[in-house]
């Protein structure tokens, strides 16, 4: 029922004359028409966001060398040991050119680490991001250092400016390039960028194989972790092929 506008009496409607009729006020009323109903906004999903690789995110890893195996092969694991990154260093090669997949299946690659030159006696690594081909840092082997006091390596941006290094405790690198036995001492390695502690890499005792625990201390958010678990990498496969 509709009721009259003027003296709020219940009204009928009358078909012939397509009307309201108010019999108190003796009068057809013709109302506005009643608007249809609005449908509720949909709200359409979010548009779908590619997952972002645990591989970028962590602040502990644990690398590990596989021992007694043809090919060098190294995992990058997290805290718990889960698998984040795997990579099997080629047997005969000119230059570096190192591939990290996501798992043993080298199906999916996620960066790869390549040397710049042939004859790079310096050391110069790309760390490169395999999706987009954008080099993500550099890495280079301070050879002076790592062969006669301990083992260095400068870090550089993608800009290829020099921000930071990856240097061992001095007393730690004499001792072990210098003694007898200093071999065995497991390396403990500080990365800085700009003078300020980012991460710490400790080696641990091994007679065959190879495992690095990586801590995180205060990344800069704009710094991608895969250029320090790249040198990580080259650290285990270079130097100890060197040594």
């Amino acid at each position: 029922m509709s009721f009259c506008p003027a003296c709020g009496t219940g009204m009928t409607f009358v078909a012939e004359r397509g009307a309201w009729w108010c019999p108190t006020c003796q009068v057809d009323r013709v109302l506005p028409p009643t608007p249809a109903p609005v449908a509720a906004p949909t709200l359409e999903a979010p548009a779908a966001v590619a997952p972002v690789s645990p591989l970028w995110t962590q602040d502990v890893y644990r690398l590990r060398k596989k021992a007694l195996a043809i090919a060098n092969q190294y995992w990058i694991e997290d805290a718990k040991g889960a698998t984040l990154g795997y990579s099997r260093q080629k047997m005969l090669r000119l230059k570096e050119d190192i591939r990290i997949f996501t798992d043993e299946s080298m199906t999916s690659e996620l960066f790869r680490i390549q040397q710049q030159q042939i004859m790079d006696l310096w050391g110069n690594y790309a760390v490169i991001d395999s999706a987009t081909n954008a080099t993500l840092g550099r890495v280079r082997r301070e050879p002076v250092s790592s062969a006669f006091v301990r083992d260095e390596w400068q870090v550089y941006d993608s800009w290829d400016r020099l921000v930071g290094e990856v240097a061992e405790e001095t007393g730690r690198g004499v001792a072990r390039k210098w003694l007898p036995g200093g071999a065995l001492i497991p390396e403990k390695m500080t990365m800085t960028l700009q003078g300020v502690p980012i991460a710490k890499f400790d080696q641990q005792f091994k007679v065959i194989g190879d495992i690095w625990n990586i801590t995180c201390l205060a990344v800069p958010p704009t710094f991608d972790r895969r250029v320090f678990l790249g040198c990580a990498l080259l650290m285990s496969m270079i130097e100890r092929a060197r040594k």
